[in-house]
């Protein structure tokens, strides 16, 4: 099974273009049901800098969860 990774808008382009982020917001987490010392357990990757809540990377953490419970 493989992290779920980032997706965060690039500056510059009006939130056109995307890349692959450094971590996910604590907003996200939080969203997701997630509390800091689960995600370092699981090796989710935290970037405190991110301020943005994105609904793709929500749902990417919730699908991590849920094929987590199914093992």
């Amino acid at each position: 099974m493989e992290r779920p990774s980032p997706i965060v808008y690039k500056p510059g382009t009006g939130g056109l273009k995307t890349r692959k982020g450094r971590g996910f917001s604590i907003g996200e987490l939080r969203e997701a049901g997630i509390d800091l010392n689960t995600a370092k357990k699981l090796g989710i990757y935290v970037d405190r800098r991110r301020k943005s809540i994105h609904k793709e990377n929500v749902e990417a953490l919730k699908k991590y969860l849920e094929e987590l419970r199914r093992q």
